[in-house]
């Protein structure tokens, strides 16, 4: 599993949104995008994960961040998480892993001591010129969007 660092080019990606929209990094070329992978919606750590991110949504994008959070889940398990929660930013489907896997987002790790294969709760900030700004992985849920805000000046 390769991770993205810092000064990479972000490998764009066209992903189906909880609300039926596709949604292309490269559409959002000139802008920040944080992209965070979690491992599935409606679980106790994602949820708070998405909920930091939702209640901590206005500062972001206030400075200039847009936030998009993607797993494996189906379009339909999304919406009803994201309305579940209040969610207002897009939620992206990835069922094959591609773009979890071009991120360094999926492979192995250690849960409840066994070694398993899924995702790996990341971050990574894209700048507006498409490159990797800062790339977090195996990040905690709780606490993540606290020392994003820190690390990005938010």
């Amino acid at each position: 599993m390769t991770k993205l660092e810092v000064g990479d080019p972000a490998p764009d990606f066209a992903l189906p949104a909880a609300d039926g929209a596709t949604v292309r990094l490269s559409d959002l070329r000139g802008r920040r995008v944080v992209v965070y992978f979690y491992p599935r919606a409606d679980t106790p750590g994602c949820t708070t994960q998405a909920c930091d991110f939702r209640d901590n949504l206005a500062s972001l994008q206030g400075a200039g961040y847009t936030v998009l959070g993607i797993s494996p889940d189906t379009p339909a398990k999304l919406t009803r998480f994201a309305e579940g929660h209040s969610l207002t930013f897009p939620l992206l489907s990835d069922p094959q892993h591609a773009v979890l896997e071009q991120y360094g987002a999926w492979g192995e790790k250690t849960m409840y001591g066994k070694k398993v294969t899924g995702v790996i709760r990341s971050t990574i900030v894209v700048d507006p010129e498409g490159k990797v700004e800062l790339a977090k992985y195996n990040v905690k849920a709780t606490g993540h969007v606290a020392s994003l805000r820190k690390a990005l000046g938010v």
